[in-house]
């Protein structure tokens, strides 16, 4: 099982579009529960999860919530059992790229 830090980050975007608050409750009750060692496990559970180098050298993961309406950048630390959950993001601010600079 994974902790997720934080998952106040994810009632607060929920609240802001709460058209995204099915997806992002999905996405945290699938990776709270989940059992992943590694980043293939991942793919077997999300597809759709992209990982990314940002500038800082780190590997992070983009998820897409809500048919893609919306992106969650998470780094996942698959040997301490812990998901930062960094950004997330409309579509249209991801699309900027700014994250990468900032992480």
């Amino acid at each position: 099982m994974f902790r997720i830090i934080t998952r106040k980050r994810l009632r607060e975007y929920a609240a802001r579009y709460p058209k995204a608050k099915a997806s992002l409750e999905h996405w945290e009750h699938t990776a709270r529960n989940a059992k992943w060692k590694s980043p293939a496990e991942l793919k077997q559970t999300f597809n759709d999860a992209d990982p990314a180098i940002v500038t800082s050298g780190n590997q992070v993961y983009v998820f897409n919530i809500q048919g893609n309406e919306h992106r969650l950048i998470a780094a996942i630390h698959f040997d301490t059992g812990r998901i930062y959950v960094l950004r997330i993001l409309t579509h249209k601010d991801y699309d900027k790229q700014r994250w990468k600079d900032e992480l």
